[in-house]
């Protein structure tokens, strides 16, 4: 029996995340320094792992609600309107998830269809064009360069669109490049979308580390709430990654399809992870703004040192990123992430698992101490001395 025939051909075309394969590589060499997986390396705040402590050892083990405990939507809701000023109905306008990446699946097979388009702005985050080809549609990458921020511009935008396009991804603040949009940009990308039937999937879940100034969603832009699913999550701003929690905000419509879809494959997110995010959203306000300042100071420590190094670098204002351009060594993104691996035993990844516009470029996450950056950042150095021309 061929087993390989078998297979559908929409999942055997689609390849394996380039992150993971450097994770796989880093957690067999024990002396390696990584930069490479964008998790932080905060704890999860004592006073939320307590609350789920305190829900098992109550025996609050159950199912809850398939779109999520009552509770939670609400407090969901009123961090909405708290931190960024949108306000959702919790019965009916909210899901919670499996992690923010269930909510992009769900949203994608709640609205493509089979030959329909989804505009996805590049470098970005891995999952978004093998999720839209599960989904049975056609990803359309956008190209951002390094000469406009890496930003989605309204020009390029309207360029994309044709009669098939769907549904447009924004992710921002952005992985890999730490990209953000400003209220002018959005606006401007807003008016392409106004006389279109296009839905906006919009990915906040670094949301809370912007670091000039206040994040915008594209939903608090006039005529984009209805037509916005705002995505995110408790993973980067309340280092929750293993605890799977996200939710998505959205028209009433769209969330009841994403339910029904969740219903059936999902049924519920994890119960003891519900009760200690409910304690995040109500009492993590200062934890947020304290490892947002902690990132902050080490996003300057990497961006000085790796242009230090010799690299060019534009500055990320998101997220835990940098973006290093390395086309001065000669290397191509692979060569560069596998040759210092090797010699160096740094483990950063290749621009190009983003997208193929992030040949050229490399992704280092600054999700690490200060002692693991410097270091790493020596040993960078010496990497580039020996390659750069």
């Amino acid at each position: 029996m061929n087993m390989k025939q078998l297979l559908s051909p929409v999942v055997s075309s689609i390849q394996p995340s380039g992150i993971r394969k450097f994770f796989d590589i880093v957690s067999s060499m024990p002396d390696a320094l990584s930069l490479g997986v964008g998790e932080p390396d905060f704890v999860t705040p004592w006073h939320i792992r307590d609350a789920g402590i305190y829900s098992l050892e109550k025996g609050q083990t159950y199912y809850t609600s398939n779109s999520g405990m009552a509770p939670l939507r609400e407090e969901i809701c009123n961090y909405m309107n708290r931190r960024f000023s949108l306000e959702y109905n919790s019965d009916t306008e909210v899901l919670v998830t499996v992690g923010g990446s269930e909510a992009i699946d769900l949203c994608l097979r709640s609205l493509v269809c089979k030959g329909d388009e989804v505009l996805i702005p590049e470098p970005s985050f891995v999952c978004y064009s093998p999720c839209t080809q599960l989904a049975g549609g056609t990803p359309v990458p956008i190209v951002t360069t390094e000469k406009d921020n890496f930003k989605l511009t309204a020009e390029a935008l309207k360029k994309a669109i044709t009669p098939n396009t769907k549904l447009l991804i924004l992710p921002f603040p952005n992985n890999p490049t730490g990209a953000i949009m400003t209220k002018h940009e959005l606006e401007q990308v807003a008016k392409v979308l106004n006389d279109t039937q296009i839905i906006v999937l919009s990915d906040e879940i670094y949301a809370e580390l912007t670091y000039n100034g206040k994040h915008t969603s594209i939903a608090n832009i006039e005529g984009m709430k209805e037509r916005t699913v705002v995505i995110s999550g408790f993973s980067k701003a309340y280092a929750m990654t293993g605890w799977r929690l996200g939710y998505a905000c959205g028209h009433s419509d769209i969330i009841a399809s994403m339910t029904k879809i969740h219903q059936y494959s999902v049924m519920c997110s994890p119960t003891t992870s519900q009760f200690a995010a409910i304690d995040a959203l109500k009492n993590g306000d200062a934890d947020i703004e304290a490892m947002a300042a902690e990132y902050n100071y080490r996003r300057k420590i990497i961006l000085d040192g790796v242009r230090q190094i010799g690299l060019e670098c534009f500055e990320p204002q998101g997220a835990f990123y940098i973006f290093p351009n390395i086309t001065s060594t000669g290397l191509s993104s692979n060569e560069f992430c596998e040759k210092m691996l090797t010699e160096q035993k740094v483990a950063v990844i290749p621009g190009n698992a983003f997208g193929s516009s992030g040949e050229g470029f490399i992704r280092c996450s600054y999700a690490y101490s200060i002692p693991v950056i410097n270091q790493a950042l020596e040993r960078m150095d010496t990497f580039v001395k020996k390659y750069k021309r």
